[in-house]
């Protein structure tokens, strides 16, 4: 068994062999040998530069719209106790008179983005806790009070950034983490965007920051200042929703204040998982001739086609 073994081994070998150098000769001029590097015996080589490299880093807006007009809570729902307008600013304010029992939102109502794009600048107290909800859906029996995904804040800069589902799973995804969540299991991290402290370097306390949220699929990142604090990757069926609403909360605690502005949304196309389809196993274009080393029909992956054809490696019984 072990000399039969051998020889189809051997015989792999020299297919390789003579099958590149039938390569190299059919694609040569007459008379002349074809060049290691010809182009035309490496058909999936890089293609000659120059190279393209993403666009540099900036500000742009183009197709976002503002939510907020910055004069009026029109569009938006909440309890006048707590939400008001100031200075072409939200404000979401909790007194000593107007203690909390439980956390409360001022809600948009325009709409229950699926995918988007948001951007919001914030601005809290030190004492002040908060975040941007969305995909949310309301407690059903209550008012002004949502579950969901949550872009989160807080005046020590403890938590801003990290993804906190209010009143569902809690901790999503850490600041400075990558993580992902099956269903029935608890959300793991898969990768480090940097440890919690090198990421709250970029907030700046008691000034106004800005978040952007990138909401698509199962896909949540959370950036802030130009910079990702965290990624979550949801594949919990349970528990993960693709629609919902945006809503920004004053929570309970002492008193505290948030403010908000230019508060900016842009739809992303719906993305269809059953439209992703893996790779063809075949990598031959109509345009490849016979004579392509990794075409199936080629003088490689057509012998051995015919070699796995004959069981190899050879069973026990041979």
């Amino acid at each position: 068994m072990r000399i039969r073994f051998v020889a189809r081994f051997a015989s792999v070998i020299a297919v390789f062999a003579f099958a590149g150098w039938l390569g190299a000769v059919a694609q040569a001029p007459a008379g002349q040998s074809a060049p290691a590097t010809d182009a035309g015996s490496f058909p999936l080589a890089p293609p000659p530069g120059p190279q393209i490299y993403p666009t540099p880093l900036n500000d742009s807006n183009d197709g976002f719209v503002p939510i907020f007009n910055g004069t009026s809570l029109d569009g938006w729902d909440g309890d006048p106790r707590y939400w008001r307008v100031d200075d072409h600013e939200i404000v979401g304010e909790v007194t000593p008179a107007t203690l909390l029992k439980q956390n409360n939102f001022l809600i948009w109502r325009g709409g229950t983005p699926a995918n988007f794009e948001l951007k919001a600048e914030f601005r809290i107290s030190p004492k002040g806790n908060s975040g941007i909800n969305y995909r949310s859906v309301e407690i059903p029996g209550t008012k002004w009070l949502l579950r969901g995904y949550q872009a989160d804040i807080d005046g020590a800069d403890k938590y801003t950034g990290q993804n906190y589902e209010e009143r569902g799973r809690t901790f999503l995804a850490p600041r400075g983490t990558i993580t992902y969540a099956e269903t029935g299991k608890k959300p793991a991290v898969i990768a480090s965007l940097g440890t919690a402290d090198e990421l709250k370097a970029f907030i700046k306390p008691g000034d106004w920051n800005e978040y952007h949220l990138i909401v698509r699929g199962n896909v949540l990142i959370h950036i802030l200042n130009g910079h990702v604090m965290c990624e979550t990757i949801d594949d919990d069926t349970v528990n993960r929703k693709f629609a919902g609403w945006i809503g920004v909360q004053v929570h309970v605690g002492p008193p505290m204040k948030i403010e908000y502005r230019s508060i900016l949304l842009k739809p992303l196309p719906l993305v269809s998982f059953r439209s992703i389809k893996p790779p063809s196993p075949r990598l031959q274009p109509a345009s490849h001739s016979r004579r392509c080393l990794l075409c199936s029909e080629g003088p490689i992956m057509g012998a051995l086609g015919r070699i796995q054809a004959q069981s190899f490696p050879p069973s026990a019984s041979g």
